[in-house]
């Protein structure tokens, strides 16, 4: 009861005893009346006064105003994980972690971690200690994002992975309208699959392009126009972080890499009734400047991350420069998805005719617990579970499998990079937003490989391959 209520009502009764010492007095039926008058009258003022004090305490909740809490107890809007008020204009929610705002200006917590574990199997004869069990730590990210306000924002991210730091999504940004401007270290609008993020995927890795051709975050400036189903992109780039570090010995190092490139993608997205379509067409030219005194190399292993053997590999080309460009074709209905790419890549190689090689894949994915792929901006997301595990109604989370042809030629011209054909599938679990377990098996069949079986550089791998992943 409050301190001062309770005040009030022992005074009252203090007064109302006053005339009445308790060592001999005597009481006539007319007063003991008018006394017990006097106690109901007050008896009615508290209860007026806490129901007073009942209704004012949601009114404080509603303003922002600290409301009491049994001992023990976490408040409601916590534990529903609504935005929380810590002073006059700050307040914090919650989306996976926490989110702290204030005014035009915010802060989000971001962090990512990825077991992957994968079993290799090839013929006997394969001579390569990439053969059998591995496993790793892939990703260790953290890092945060956020709005300064006047349409500026950031993001920043470090990853330890193969055991070293790299800065990851690191840049600054400026939003207007239906443009955004973006300047750091950034994705350059290469592929669908490439954009797509590592805990949102189908599958465990992606095309097998977009690793053999260099796919890489770089420095540099971007441009996005957004308007209906319409999206444009494009920028100018120099070299990844690394490579531009004065600790990158070599004359490809440091201040002596000038190597820059120009990068443009446009997406249509028309969406009719519940089907969402995508048709995107990307383009790429970069000189490599006085990174051509270095031989460039495009290799590729062997669908898992954990093994460091490259089953493709080009070898040593003395190229100046790189031209490529891909299309996209992908669409969603209800838990229904499928995906289509093809890319281009076409070395340039002064005195020599250019090679170009290629790559694409397909796939088909469907949601068996009923949930709808998330497709925003040009990119597929992942699956909320709509009936998540621990949450009273025996939740299953969301169960996704999906089926991917993955092809990949890098023999032109004088080059023998060898083939691949890859069928996999795949099946993801995801029991709670933000965490996924990841359970992937392919069969890959080479032509002209790089690690011989034998005398043999046709034939066939089986992998097998796991991750757990938490991403928030």
């Amino acid at each position: 009861m409050n301190s001062r209520i309770s005040l009030r009502i022992g005074t009252a009764l203090a007064l109302v005893a006053a005339p009445y010492p308790l060592a001999a007095q005597t009481i006539s039926a007319t007063e003991a009346q008018e006394l017990r008058a006097q106690i109901a009258a007050l008896k009615a003022q508290v209860q007026q006064l806490e129901s007073r004090l009942d209704s004012a305490v949601p009114a404080a909740v509603q303003q922002g105003q600290a409301a009491p809490t049994p001992a023990g107890q976490i408040p409601a809007q916590m534990a529903q994980a609504a935005p929380v008020q810590t002073d006059s204009d700050t307040t914090v929610g919650w989306k996976g972690s926490p989110v702290f705002s204030k005014g035009g200006a915010s802060f989000k917590v971001k962090g990512r971690i990825q077991y992957d574990a994968g079993l290799l199997r090839a013929p006997g004869s394969v001579m390569d200690r990439a053969t059998g069990y591995s496993n790793e730590l892939r990703r260790l990210r953290l890092g945060g994002e956020g709005q300064l306000g006047g349409g500026f924002g950031y993001k920043l991210e470090v990853e330890l992975s193969d055991n070293k730091v790299d800065a990851v999504d690191t840049y600054i940004s400026y939003e207007r309208g239906k443009w955004l401007v973006t300047l750091g270290n950034q994705n350059q609008f290469q592929s669908l699959d490439e954009l797509v993020g590592d805990t949102t995927g189908s599958v465990m890795e992606r095309a097998a392009f977009t690793d053999a051709f260099g796919f890489e975050r770089r420095l540099g400036l971007a441009v996005q126009y957004r308007s209906g189903i319409v999206l444009a992109q494009a920028g100018i780039f120099s070299d990844n972080i690394d490579a531009l570090a004065n600790s990158s010995d070599g004359p490809n190092g440091g201040d002596e890499n000038n190597s820059y490139g120009i990068d443009g993608r446009i997406v249509l997205a028309p969406k009719f009734g519940d089907t969402q379509l995508h048709f995107g067409l990307s383009g790429h030219w970069r000189d490599l400047q006085r990174l051509a005194e270095n031989p460039q190399r495009y290799r590729q292993r062997p669908f898992l991350h954990t093994v460091n053997s490259y089953f493709l590999n080009s070898g040593d080309i003395a190229a100046t420069g790189e031209n490529h460009y891909g299309v996209e074709l992908a669409g969603s209905h209800g838990p229904l998805w499928w995906a289509g790419e093809g890319h281009w890549l076409r070395v340039r190689r002064p005195g020599l005719a250019d090679p170009t090689f290629f790559g694409g894949y397909g796939e088909i994915g469907y949601v068996l617990t009923g949930e709808t792929r998330s497709y925003k901006n040009g990119i597929f997301g992942g699956v909320k579970p709509a009936n998540p595990v621990g949450n009273g109604n025996g939740g299953l989370g969301a169960w996704q499998v999906t089926l991917r042809y993955d092809y990949l030629d890098m023999n032109d011209r004088d080059i023998v990079g060898g083939t691949q054909k890859a069928y996999i599938a795949a099946l993801v679990w995801t029991p709670i937003e933000y965490l996924r377990f990841n359970l992937n098996y392919a069969h890959i069949n080479y032509t002209d490989a790089a690690i011989l079986a034998g005398s043999r550089s046709n034939y066939g791998v089986n992998v097998l391959g796991w991750r757990a992943e938490l991403d928030f």
